[in-house]
């Protein structure tokens, strides 16, 4: 009984934390298996919506959480909020850019090579730079699960023009460009795609 009421002072906690601070049209009270099931790939935006600078470095602080290779913290974040700024990273995301057009703040995700999946310079496994791509996924996880939770909505996309993101946002030949994510609020609800069986994706032993 007493590692119940822990456990659940313990979520009641942690959803505090991740909800405090958020001032304007956020969700205060939603619990982490709503963050979950409201969750979508949102590609259709509320241009009449705004997001401020400061709701978008709570949500990046909440990030800086997100686990790494010996806590190396290789994922770097080049945000876009100025209307100029956000229509340049716009033209850079390929087929998406019109689905992201009402989306007031688009955000860069890199990570710095050479650090996760490396111990003295050495990769420590086959799998290398890899490692820097796996933080830079989980960074993301919390990024877009923060996002929810403070009432905002994301996509993560992989069509993008690294190069041209590069010089446009000043991001060092030493770090691999990964994603372009929009932040913004959903126009109209989008649909949830079928998941795969349990049974397809998990074996016990």
């Amino acid at each position: 009984m007493k590692k119940s009421i822990l456990f659940a002072g313990l979520v009641t906690a942690f959803m505090m934390f991740s909800c405090t601070g958020a001032q304007t049209e956020t969700q205060s009270d939603v619990s982490f298996s709503e963050v979950i099931k409201t969750r979508r790939s949102v590609r259709s935006y509320d241009a009449t919506k705004s997001i401020s600078k400061e709701q978008v470095e709570e949500l990046l602080t909440a990030v800086q959480e997100a686990p790494s290779w010996a806590n190396q913290q290789p994922t770097k974040y080049y945000v876009a909020v100025s209307p100029d700024k956000v229509e340049a990273v716009r033209e850079l995301t390929g087929a998406n850019k019109d689905r992201i057009a009402g989306a007031p703040v688009l955000i860069v995700s890199t990570f710095e090579q050479g650090k996760s999946g490396f111990f003295r310079g050495e990769a420590t496994n086959e799998i290398g730079e890899g490692w820097g791509a796996y933080d830079n996924g989980l960074s993301n996880a919390y990024l877009i699960l923060q996002a929810r939770a403070m009432g905002f909505d994301t996509l993560i996309m992989g069509m993008r023009d690294s190069e041209g993101l590069r010089q446009l946002l000043g991001i060092p030949s030493e770090e691999t460009v990964m994603a372009v994510i929009s932040l913004g609020y959903r126009n109209g609800e989008p649909n949830r795609p079928e998941r795969r069986e349990i049974n397809d994706v998990v074996k016990y032993f």
